[in-house]
């Protein structure tokens, strides 16, 4: 039974897949959009992002609350429905595409980079852009349960970019320890999760936080480049990338980590606050306790 389970969540996804294609990159784009900001904010999983919302933004009223919770319901959504489209995004300054603000940030004749991001707009642009600017950036990633759909995003994913992907975990970790000792570009998501790493505060809150990118950057003492993405248009995207984060180096290395940590969440914090419609609300980022009671049901 799981076997054709699997089948058919695969299918599913490469026909939504080719829908999306012959939509085109700005209808593809509008219809994601459309769908789940009008469904996503009655679906359960709703109940966290409004408890997010609560702890992040205290002083804000469930209105706003509730705007910018169809905000990220309807960028996920967009998000989905762009995916397979792209690998063929050109760098341009208008119309479906990606445009990089802050390219002279990029260390000259550097590899060896660590680039930090965080689940905002559509941060699978990331390493197409990379790649289209002379940057062979791996990433660890979560795979999906089912390896059918698993193959299918991989393979949408290589179209795009040459960009080896490490399994998130132990074998994960060392897959990436690799690379960077060859001398390449490491991408990490670091807004997610964990129930390992430090409790280090996020948008005002205690939050699990990995520890990996701050200990690969003082273990190699490479730049670390704060890089995210912000949406300024259907299928059109800017990058942005921020200069170098300083690296400690006090002779205590578990202090330099935990410092180098802090820095980087307060840079993904400083993006969420800013546009705080184009992040991924929707799953439990913060301690147990925090969840201890949710908000069940949209604001009137």
């Amino acid at each position: 039974m799981r076997q054709w389970q699997w089948r058919l969540e695969a299918l599913l996804v490469r026909g939504l897949l080719a829908f999306s294609r012959r939509l085109g990159p700005r209808r593809a784009s509008a219809l994601g959009g459309a769908v789940t900001r009008t469904v996503g904010p009655w679906l359960p999983v709703s109940r966290i992002g409004r408890r997010n919302l609560e702890l992040a933004f205290p002083e804000r009223d469930p209105g706003w609350r509730e705007q910018v919770l169809r905000g990220a319901w309807d960028n996920l959504g967009r998000t989905m429905m762009e995916l397979p489209h792209l690998p063929g995004l050109p760098e341009s300054t208008e119309g479906p595409g990606w445009e990089v603000s802050g390219q002279e940030n990029l260390p000259s004749g550097e590899r060896r980079i660590i680039f930090i991001s965080a689940h905002l707009a559509n941060w699978e642009t990331l390493p197409v852009a990379a790649a289209r600017l002379g940057v062979r950036m791996a990433s660890l990633y979560r795979a999906p349960d089912n390896p059918l759909v698993d193959a299918v995003l991989r393979q949408m994913r290589e179209g795009g970019a040459e960009m080896p992907l490490f399994p998130k975990g132990a074998r994960g970790a060392r897959m990436a320890l690799r690379h960077l000792a060859g001398g390449e570009a490491l991408g990490l998501l670091m807004d997610q999760k964990l129930n390992e790493g430090l409790e280090l505060p996020f948008l005002g809150q205690p939050a699990m936080t990995t520890s990996a990118p701050a200990e690969f950057a003082l273990r190699f003492r490479c730049p670390v480049l704060p890089t995210h993405v912000e949406r300024i248009g259907p299928c059109r995207f800017r990058i942005v990338v921020e200069p170098p984060l300083p690296l400690p180096d006090s002779g205590d290395r578990a202090a330099d980590v935990r410092a180098l940590t802090l820095a980087m969440n307060a840079r993904i914090e400083a993006w969420v606050r800013a546009r705080p419609q184009e992040w991924l609300w929707l799953h439990r980022r913060f301690t147990r306790a925090a969840y201890s009671t949710t908000s069940s049901a949209p604001a009137a």
